[in-house]
């Protein structure tokens, strides 16, 4: 099968193309690398350097995803703080890049679209777990970003009968995460600091808990995506593993000394229901954030 992954030199897209290809699927990465690595790209996949946010790509994309099957769109402006800072920015990128992938991919005769949606639309909730029916209430420039992009993808199902389906990650880590500067997750920044010898800078009280998602298991939700013969209608979907940590507690397990650095506007808790994903993907998360960190 013929596969095209927007973002394949980021950190979640470049694990997707790494099991695509150990499938035996031929792939194609579309990546400005303005925030991917090309290090991350799989030496078998075919790289093509282009900016999805520009339209005068756009003639660019509908030849590379002549014959393709399916579209990973992994590629984004990702974090919530960088994107207060610059929403305009954001916006192009993460708006106008979904808008003109689904276009290609419209106009190139793709069967399905899988998006790489966000937790973060869901807003600061009091109820737990996190269900897809809840009305969402983005507290972030890219929060609302991702959402738009949801909708997007389901308009286009409906208009144009192209198969969508948006995958809502939850705190995603793993091997090749960002480590440093404005694209580290709190993971990768902790391991960091405690490599380097220094305390582990915490927001607010530490007591805010997040749905930590292991890499490879967001992988596999978007292979299964691409396959399910119960998606394809633009429905939104959790990813996430269905338990959380307090960030104080992540910092007990990696074992550093705590420094509070100030208050951030953040949602007190994620907590993701996974039923949708078992009954429309038959996907369960592996990976526990614990064994993962603290391997035997």
């Amino acid at each position: 099968m013929k596969y095209l992954v927007t973002g394949g030199a980021g950190f979640i897209g470049g694990h997707l193309v790494d099991k695509l290809i150990e499938q035996g699927h031929e792939v194609i990465v579309v990546d400005n690398l303005s925030t991917g690595i090309k290090s991350n790209i799989n030496p078998k996949a075919t790289f093509i350097n282009a900016d999805i946010s520009e339209r005068i790509n756009r003639e660019e994309l509908c030849i590379a995803m002549e014959n393709v099957d399916t579209v990973f769109h992994c590629a984004a402006l990702a974090r919530v703080q960088p994107s207060i800072q610059n929403p305009q920015k954001y916006h192009k990128a993460n708006i106008d890049g979904t808008l003109n992938v689904l276009l290609s991919a419209r106009d190139s005769k793709v069967r399905r679209v899988v998006y790489s949606a966000s937790s973060s639309a869901y807003g600061d909730q009091k109820q737990m777990p996190l269900t897809e029916d809840m009305p969402t209430a983005p507290i972030s420039p890219y929060a609302l970003h991702k959402l738009i992009g949801e909708q997007y993808c389901f308009v286009f199902s409906k208009c144009y009968g192209l198969e969508t389906v948006s995958l809502r990650y939850f705190n995603v880590y793993g091997e090749r995460q960002a480590v440093d500067g404005a694209y580290s997750t709190v993971i990768g920044t902790f391991l960091k600091q405690k490599y380097d010898g220094h305390k582990l800078t915490i927001t607010n009280d530490g007591e805010q808990r997040r749905d930590f998602t292991y890499v490879g298991d967001v992988v596999d939700a978007n292979i299964k995506a691409a396959t399910s013969d119960k998606v394809g209608n633009g429905e939104v979907i959790n990813i996430g593993k269905g338990s959380n940590y307090s960030v104080n507690e992540v910092a007990d397990l990696i074992s550093g000394e705590k420094e509070f650095i100030g208050d951030r506007l953040e949602p007190r808790e994620t907590l993701a229901d996974n039923t949708r994903a078992k009954e429309l993907l038959d996907w369960s998360p592996k990976m526990d954030l614990k064994d993962w960190l603290l391997p035997d």
